[in-house]
């Protein structure tokens, strides 16, 4: 019999149930696909930054401009928040039917029409000539932000899967210098242009240049399988103990970063400051989140990253209450401090759901899983800061309830050992 006739190889495979998969008789190959065919890593690490560099501006942009939004619409404390709450919420409301859309239309395609309805809408806002339009642009923005940012993890991990941790610190690295850029240039933008609309829409850009980017990694990235293959299917973990947990620090983390990213220069102005000297102290708060991405993920060479996420933790703790304790004795070190025990935590808390799975498929489920908790939670920092506000008279009571969530955060770090870890000790034991 010649070789060419002999039949393919089978690798028999015992049943096996992980979650809501179920894994049958298969043909022998690779658990993970020859990710890139033609897209070399320094490539897509290109495309990733440039992709990330978009999803923040147009949720950033917004805080030094608050003040003058609130004057032109007549907008309450609360109103205005929901300029930065909607976009928040739906990056987790949104991380749902993700992993649906990508399986029935194609990752590349979603990803295309995400990008592009991130750039209209930003470009629209700047139009808006009601209440109404301007909430329907931030609706856009956010859907835009929360699909594409559901698309990057899996695709990395199915791509990539040994150089998750170096990515997923590019990927944060690169959310926070978009954060930073837009945060150090909208205010100067809005003086020099005489009002908010031209450096609010200037943020389409970013999207338009993420979009070209995805281009080049479609045409690089092997064809998706088909719907009908044999690979497992993965639900949400809602009954899984280090999900919610992991889903709970994500929460606070988020929940602390946009209540200042929409609060914090609006706060410095009502005390005096001008729009640009508030911008400067938010681009602080911003580029000390991003410095703190890469020292993190040096500091976390192993899957077990709770002692780094206590640091990070403490350290937003410590700024926090800095802050509140003595917020005028040198606010641009204190806010640093905050930023840089929320940047370090945001970065390893994004790298945990991909510690704890195994499979692109797994992975995202649990993304989703902890995107829809995270978020959801994050909104409403937002709104609650904008509500003790109008309730208030000031910003006092926002301060301290912000302080009792990184303290909450800093208490789940010692319960976020990987789960095979735990199995992996128990069965030493």
């Amino acid at each position: 019999m010649s070789i060419q006739a002999l039949p393919p190889a089978r690798a028999r495979l015992p049943i096996a149930r992980t979650g809501a998969a179920t894994i049958v008789d298969t043909p022998r190959r690779p658990v993970m696909p020859a990710a890139i065919s033609s897209l070399s890593m320094a490539a897509a690490a290109v495309c990733v930054v440039l992709v990330a560099l978009a999803l923040r501006p147009g949720i950033v942009s917004t805080g030094p401009l608050l003040p003058s939004i609130i004057r032109e619409f007549g907008l309450s404390h609360t109103q205005a928040a929901l300029l930065t709450a909607i976009p928040t919420l739906l990056m987790g409301l949104l991380a749902v039917p993700v992993p649906w859309l990508s399986r029935r239309y194609g990752r590349d395609r979603v990803m295309f029409a995400a990008l592009a309805l991130l750039a209209v809408s930003t470009l629209g806002r700047a139009f808006a000539d009601s209440v109404t339009l301007l909430f329907a642009a931030t609706v856009g923005i956010g859907a835009g932000i929360a699909v594409a940012g559901v698309l990057i993890a899996g695709f990395v991990k199915a791509s990539f899967p040994r150089q998750v941790a170096i990515f997923m610190s590019l990927y944060a690295t690169s959310l926070a210098m978009g954060s930073t850029l837009s945060a150090v240039a909208t205010g100067t933008l809005a003086a020099w242009t005489g009002g908010w609309r031209w450096a609010s829409g200037v943020w389409a850009v970013p999207g338009l240049i993420a979009l070209l980017a995805w281009l080049f990694v479609a045409r690089g990235s092997p064809a998706p399988r088909a719907a009908g293959s044999s690979a497992p299917r993965y639900g949400m973990p809602f009954r899984n103990r280090t999900a919610w947990l992991i889903a709970i620090f994500f929460a606070c983390n988020n929940f602390v970063f946009y209540a200042c990213i929409s609060w914090l220069a609006p706060m410095y102005v009502e005390a005096g400051w001008t729009a640009q000297h508030a911008g400067l102290l938010l681009a602080t708060f911003t580029l000390a989140f991003m410095a703190a991405n890469p020292v993190f993920g040096f500091l976390s060479r192993d899957e077990d990253r709770r002692l780094p996420l206590a640091l990070g933790a403490a350290t937003a703790v410590a700024g926090m209450l800095a802050i509140v304790l003595a917020p005028w004795v040198s606010p641009y070190l204190a806010v640093a401090l905050l930023a840089f025990g929320t940047g370090g935590s945001f970065t390893l808390s994004m790298t945990l759901p991909l510690d704890n799975t195994r499979h692109p498929e797994e992975t995202g489920a649990w993304n989703a899983f902890v995107l829809l908790v995270s978020y959801t939670v994050a909104a409403a920092g937002p709104l609650a800061v904008g509500q003790l506000r109008d309730t208030s008279g000031g910003f006092g009571s926002s301060l301290w309830l912000l302080v009792a969530v990184s303290a909450v955060m800093l208490a789940a770090t010692p319960f976020l050992q990987p789960r095979h870890r735990k199995h992996t000790l128990a069965e030493a034991a």
